[in-house]
């Protein structure tokens, strides 16, 4: 999904999220993960967990979470993406990564994860970035690879049985550390 020209960071402004925002991150989520509106993109879990993929509650624990932020990506005023950023000592974690469905593919994502990237070096000092993908999602894990991101086959648990996180569609999830090297 690295076919076409990357976006132009200058139209891009980055801040962190307040709780003003959390309905439109709510929404933004939902709508790269789950649900039909999701399969105008190609991050969609829509075919592997039905359901919810946060909620409002969630979104403000990130917020309010000490060493953790949301990163806010807009456009022109646009809520376009985001994602969440919280320091764990040496390093920083990554996750609640979202896009808007129609503007995946055009190299936003790239923009985003380095900007993520520089803040938490620059920033935390950490010297690694960590996420968890459910291992699965062959196609997403090579994105992250191709961005540097490497396999640890170290895995967890999917929470089966807790709606919060979605409702599985198969009984094989898991978690997967994924790494990548900042110094």
């Amino acid at each position: 999904m690295d076919t076409a020209p990357a976006q132009d960071p200058a139209q891009l402004t980055f801040r962190d999220a307040a709780d003003a925002d959390v309905p439109a991150l709510v929404t933004l989520i939902e709508s790269a993960y789950r649900g039909d509106s999701s399969r105008a993109g190609w991050t969609t879990e829509a075919d592997i967990l039905q359901g919810q993929r946060t909620d409002p509650d969630g979104v403000r624990q990130v917020l309010r979470a000490s060493g953790s932020r949301m990163l806010v990506v807009e456009r022109e005023g646009a809520l376009i993406a985001c994602c969440q950023l919280e320091h764990r000592g040496d390093a920083a974690y990554f996750g609640m990564f979202a896009v808007r469905p129609e503007l995946q593919g055009a190299g936003l994502g790239k923009v985003i994860i380095a900007e993520a990237e520089r803040t938490v070096r620059e920033g935390w000092g950490v010297r690694e970035m960590h996420m968890t993908v459910i291992s699965v999602r062959e196609e997403l894990i090579a994105w992250y690879e191709r961005r540097g991101y490497r396999r640890t086959g170290r895995l967890s648990p999917f929470p089966y049985g807790d709606e919060r996180f979605g409702v599985p569609q198969r009984d094989d999830l898991a978690f997967e550390l994924l790494v990548k090297d900042l110094a």
